[in-house]
């Protein structure tokens, strides 16, 4: 298998797990607070990734004595769009929150021309206005029809694209760090530096009171993180990080038509949210425009 092949399968996974991922967080907010459940994710993901490399490669440990500075920058940058994408989902919704989110890839790909000095298309600038127009229409109309409570509505909205921010200074600096170094040796550092990070925040003893059925699901949100970010990082390895951030930008349509279907059928177990034909229409536009934005053309004459 080619590895661009290897990429977009892997890519293809992350998108999955992203896919849902929103949703869970949203459930587990109703009996966890916010900085406990970004601090079990990572918990759950380092264990997971630290058990398996003890018993395979125990020498993927040692990058974690003496890190590069861009990596300690890249686990700075995680942590904050883990606890910020987190309280965007706390203060309105999981599709609203992976919309927003959406922003990272489009910073990326603006990343690149500013300073990477990259060449600058048509396309991309189309695809950049579309984004915004379409963030605007889904902004007002969630923020006029949908939500009582305009400054949590706003503050969540700050949270989301600080949180993109971050998202995409982590990116690329991940996709520096895997041409030198393994994958699991940098994800161990990068679920390992957050852990301690938020350990003064959280509050495990409120975990212990848990019925068994909430630690399914707070087992399901830390698997969900070392699955994604491990595929994210082997794809960024594989491919280019365009095309990775092409399929990562369809990981909303999933989380849309599972909230659209939770809706639908009036289950009590997560917060309804509103779908009018603006909403659609914003999404669809900032999803559209995002594509544009990351897509390389194919051919020198295109734009």
């Amino acid at each position: 298998m080619q590895n661009h092949t290897k990429g977009v399968i892997y890519a293809s996974i992350t998108a999955l797990c992203w896919g849902f991922l929103a949703i869970g967080l949203k459930m587990a907010d109703r009996v966890v607070d916010p900085f406990t459940i970004v601090w079990i994710r990572f918990v759950f993901a380092f264990v997971m990734l630290a058990g398996w490399q003890v018993t395979v490669n125990p020498s993927s440990f040692k990058l974690m004595t003496k890190p590069p500075l861009l990596l300690i920058i890249a686990a700075i940058g995680l942590s904050w769009n883990y606890i910020s994408f987190m309280l965007g989902v706390h203060y309105t919704t999981p599709s609203n929150a992976q919309l927003f989110i959406q922003l990272g890839p489009i910073l990326l790909a603006f990343a690149g021309i500013l300073f990477f000095k990259e060449k600058i298309r048509r396309k991309q600038i189309i695809g950049f206005g579309i984004s915004f127009i379409g963030i605007a229409f889904f902004y007002r109309d969630q923020l006029t029809a949908f939500f009582d409570n305009q400054e949590k509505y706003n503050l969540g909205i700050i949270f989301l694209i600080t949180g993109a921010v971050a998202w995409a200074i982590y990116a690329i600096l991940q996709k520096k760090l895997v041409s030198g170094y393994s994958v699991d040796s940098l994800n161990l550092f990068l679920f390992g530096l957050p852990t301690i990070l938020f350990l003064p925040l959280a509050d495990p003893a409120s975990l212990l009171q848990l019925h068994w059925t909430w630690w399914l699901l707070l087992f399901f949100l830390g698997a969900n993180t070392f699955v994604s970010y491990t595929f994210m990082a082997m794809a960024l390895k594989c491919t280019e990080a365009n095309k990775v951030s092409i399929i990562l930008i369809m990981n909303p349509i999933i989380t849309f038509i599972s909230m659209w279907i939770l809706t639908r059928i009036n289950v009590d177990w997560v917060d309804h949210e509103r779908f009018s034909l603006m909403t659609v229409l914003g999404a669809l536009l900032v999803i559209s425009g995002a594509i544009l934005v990351v897509k390389k053309s194919r051919g020198k004459n295109k734009s």
